[in-house]
């Protein structure tokens, strides 16, 4: 996709002149990188997954986290069940075993 260049004095856009979701995303990004969003963006529909990290990601803090007690804590922690927590623990036993 090619960008937009905008061909305007940048310091003059407010982000009240901004439609939609921009002017949302300009009033907790500014200006320049809304800017860059729409450039690279512009046209599509995106959704943001609810959850910020991969759940790969989720499961090394919780191996790399865990001391042997701490389940409980680390299922508050990283907003999961208990026994989604031991599940995980489980699979990367059961892995290291298999290497």
């Amino acid at each position: 996709m090619r960008g937009v260049t905008i061909d305007m004095d940048l310091s003059k856009i407010k982000c009240e002149y901004l439609n939609g979701a921009y002017n949302d995303f300009a009033n907790l990004l500014g200006i320049d990188a809304v800017l860059k969003i729409h450039s690279a963006y512009r046209g599509q529909q995106i959704t943001f997954p609810v959850e910020l990290f991969s759940k790969e990601f989720i499961a090394l803090q919780i191996v790399n986290e865990y001391d042997g007690y701490n389940v409980k804590q680390l299922a508050t922690k990283f907003g999961y069940s208990e026994k989604w927590i031991r599940k995980i623990l489980k699979d990367h036993i059961d892995k290291a075993d298999n290497d």
